[in-house]
C-alpha cells in the first residue's frame, strides 16, 4: 500500500497523467463530471458524477463503421482505432461493480470488440465513499462501499490518500508512480474503513433487502397487480436509464451524409414507446409493460442469467433524478412486501 498527502495530490495526478491519460471528477455547472486532468483541475468532493463512468467504455454515441457505395459495390470502412491507455480516478464502489454487470453483457460471446478495446486499455482507480448519501443503497446488492472493486482502491483521510493495488494493471501503474507516493501500512486506514461502515449502517435505505427478488421470480411478479399503480405516473422520459451505470440498451442507425453512410450506435431506453419497434409492430404497447420490463430486468431477468448478480448497484442516481419520484426502491418496497417493511 502507498499513500500521498492531500496537499501533494496534484503531484500524484501529474505522475499518473505522464503514463496514462487521466480523468477525474470535477465540479461543473451541471454537477460533477469526469474530465481530462490537467494542471489546475481540482478534484470534486461530490459523491457521484451526474453521468456514470460507463460512458468511457460504452459511449452515449459512437461511430461503428462507414460505408461507401458505387453502383452495386459497397466498401466497408472500419473506423475503429486502438484505444489510448487511460485511467479513471474516483470511481465509487457502486460504479465499479457496474463494470461487472456490463462485462457480462459485452464480453460474452459474441464479444463487443468496441467495448473490449476500451476495457483492455482502461484502469479503474476507485475511491471508497467516506460520505455516502441518503439515496445510497449499494449494500442491498452486497456491495461494500468501504471495500470497492477496482484496479487500484483508494481511501481518503483528513490528511492523505491511500492507494492499494488489486490487479496486475493496478500494480503496474502504482509502481510507475512510486516516486510520487510513500509506503503505508494497511492498518492506517482501519479507522477510515470503520467510519465508512458505521455511516452506511445509518443510511435511510440501509435495511432495504433484495431477498424477495432474483432468479426464478418471473411468475411471482410478472402479472402482479401492483405494476398498474407503480407505473401510472411514469412519464417515459428515460432519465433513469440515462443516469444508470448498468443500463446497456442501444439503438443503431445509418445516416446518409451524401458522401457515404455512417453507422452510429447510441444509448436507448426501454422506457421509450419506440424502443424495439419493428415492422411487425410494437412488442410493448403500454407504459405499464415498458415500466415493468425495466425493473423486471434489473431484479429478475438479469440475475436469472448471470449467476444471481443483480443489474442494479444501488447508486441512487435514479432516486435523486426521477422527475416524479418513482424509482427502483419504491418498486422493491411495493413488490417485496414484508421483506422490505
Amino acid at each position: 500500500m502507498r499513500k500521498v498527502l492531500l496537499e501533494s495530490l496534484d503531484s500524484l495526478f501529474a505522475a499518473i497523467a505522464a503514463k496514462n491519460t487521466l480523468y477525474i471528477p470535477v465540479d461543473t455547472n451541471g454537477g460533477a463530471k469526469f474530465e481530462k486532468w490537467q494542471e489546475g483541475k481540482k478534484l470534486s468532493n461530490a459523491l457521484h458524477t451526474t453521468k456514470s463512468p460507463k460512458d468511457f467504455f460504452f459511449p452515449q454515441s459512437e461511430c461503428l463503421m462507414k460505408f461507401k457505395t458505387e453502383g452495386k459495390n459497397i466498401e466497408i470502412i472500419d473506423t475503429r482505432s486502438e484505444s489510448e491507455d487511460f485511467a479513471i480516478f474516483g470511481v465509487r464502489a457502486c460504479d465499479a461493480r457496474a463494470f461487472k454487470v456490463l462485462d457480462n453483457v459485452f464480453l460474452k460471446e459474441p464479444v463487443d470488440t468496441y467495448y473490449q478495446n476500451r476495457r483492455e486499455h482502461g484502469i479503474i482507480i476507485s475511491l471508497a465513499c467516506d460520505r455516502p448519501a441518503e439515496t445510497c443503497f449499494c449494500g442491498t446488492f452486497d456491495i461494500d462501499a468501504a471495500n470497492p472493486d477496482g484496479d487500484i482502491v483508494c481511501y481518503k483521510t483528513e490528511s492523505a490518500l491511500y492507494l492499494d493495488a488489486k490487479t496486475e494493471k493496478g500494480q503496474g501503474l502504482l509502481a510507475a508512480v512510486e516516486a510520487a507516493t510513500e509506503p503505508a501500512e494497511a492498518s492506517e486506514i482501519d479507522a477510515a474503513k470503520q467510519q465508512i461502515t458505521e455511516r452506511l449502517n445509518r443510511l435511510p435505505l440501509a435495511d432495504l433487502k433484495s431477498d424477495a427478488f432474483g432468479a426464478g421470480k418471473t411468475d411471482t411478479y410478472f402479472n402482479a397487480p401492483e405494476w398498474k399503480e407503480l407505473s401510472e405516473a411514469c412519464l417515459g422520459c428515460g432519465t433513469c436509464t440515462f443516469v444508470c451505470p448498468t443500463c446497456q440498451c442501444y439503438d443503431i442507425k445509418d445516416f446518409n451524409t451524401g458522401h457515404g453512410v455512417i453507422r452510429h450506435r447510441c444509448w436507448d431506453s426501454c422506457m421509450y414507446s419506440e424502443f424495439t419497434k419493428m415492422s411487425a409492430g410494437q412488442p410493448r404497447l403500454t407504459q405499464l409493460e415498458r415500466f415493468r420490463q425495466r425493473f423486471m430486468h434489473k431484479l429478475v431477468y438479469y440475475p436469472e442469467n448471470n449467476d444471481g448478480l443483480f443489474s442494479c448497484v444501488g447508486c441512487g442516481r435514479c432516486v435523486s433524478k426521477c422527475p416524479i419520484g418513482m424509482n427502483i426502491v419504491k418498486v422493491m418496497k411495493k413488490l417485496g412486501g414484508s421483506v422490505n417493511d
